[in-house]
């Protein structure tokens, strides 16, 4: 394995968990989605595709119809047809 100062890197290849500078947003998002999906749901009866789904479904909806504070407490949806740039 390289080390920290090899191949134009000035940080190790590897990052412990919990410690993701890189990734602040997608860490983030990632918590985000355990809170509001996972946590407090039984899923030991679910498949594999189903849970999937499930995931898929979460995505649209948080980047859809999730409120946003950053956008004036409405959701991107809503956000995009004030400015009259939905689809």
């Amino acid at each position: 394995m390289a080390g920290a100062g090899e191949c134009g890197r000035s940080y190790p290849l590897y990052v412990p968990q919990g410690c993701s500078p890189d990734n602040a947003a997608c860490e983030g998002f990632f918590g985000r989605l355990k809170t509001e999906m996972y946590y407090g749901r039984e899923w030991s009866n679910v498949t594999l595709e189903n849970f999937m789904q499930h995931v898929d479904a979460y995505i649209r909806w948080y980047n859809e119809r999730r409120i946003k504070l950053s956008l004036g407490a409405v959701s991107p949806e809503v956000y995009r047809r004030q400015l009259g740039i939905t689809q």
